[in-house]
């Protein structure tokens, strides 16, 4: 069915959610005093770091998200490979089905939180929030992804958790798998793929290859 399977990283292939919300939270306390719940922080997850603080009316962006990165060096026990992912990850690699990510993280956000577990080793094509001008959910991401990987669209599928990793694969003309195991919310979000596990993605690949 598809031939290029292409992963979100938060909340899809690695848990960090704790880690994300939890440094946000002491950042914004001991840099500007602000306090908030962590549901009232939901929506930073999936989102560029720069695009959040932003949102929040930090006075500088660049000195709040280098704070924000040195807060989750102290959550990094918090985060972990979804159960299944790795195994996913290399039974797909066996079957030579070529992968990669989209992700809003930069790349030095990528070093630090994401290579450390692994599987870049599956990984051929990444896409930072660093590679691109605009961000999801808008389809560039995607886009540099099938530039940089000749990736043919009707036969890559992108597989994420939230609604931004939806209306940036529907943007893109891309189908899209929700990864059920890290999503928080289907509102919105029409998949075309509902995926309850990670083992559930070795059903949707070309079985040709």
């Amino acid at each position: 069915m598809y031939k290029t399977i292409i992963f979100d990283v938060d909340g899809t292939l690695i848990d960090t959610e704790r880690a994300v919300l939890g440094s946000l939270r002491r950042m914004l306390k001991q840099e500007y005093g602000l306090s908030y719940e962590q549901d009232d922080l939901a929506f930073v997850l999936g989102v560029p770091g720069a695009s959040v603080l932003q949102r929040l009316g930090a006075p500088d962006v660049a000195a709040a998200n280098e704070r924000w990165n040195e807060h989750m060096k102290d959550f990094k026990h918090t985060m972990s490979i979804f159960e299944g992912v790795t195994e996913l990850l290399g039974e797909l690699y066996r079957r030579n089905v070529r992968m990669g990510i989209v992700t809003s993280k930069t790349k030095s956000e990528l070093r630090d939180d994401f290579i450390p577990f692994g599987l870049m080793e599956y990984l051929s094509v990444a896409v930072c929030a660093s590679d691109t001008s605009l961000h999801k959910p808008h389809p560039e991401p995607l886009q540099k992804f099938l530039e940089l990987s000749g990736a043919d669209p009707c036969t890559s599928i992108y597989i994420g958790d939230t609604i931004y990793d939806y209306e940036c694969a529907r943007s893109a003309g891309i189908a899209f798998g929700l990864a059920l195991w890290g999503a928080k919310s289907r509102e919105g979000i029409h998949e075309q793929h509902a995926l309850v596990s990670p083992s559930d993605v070795l059903t949707l690949i070309d079985d040709s290859l």
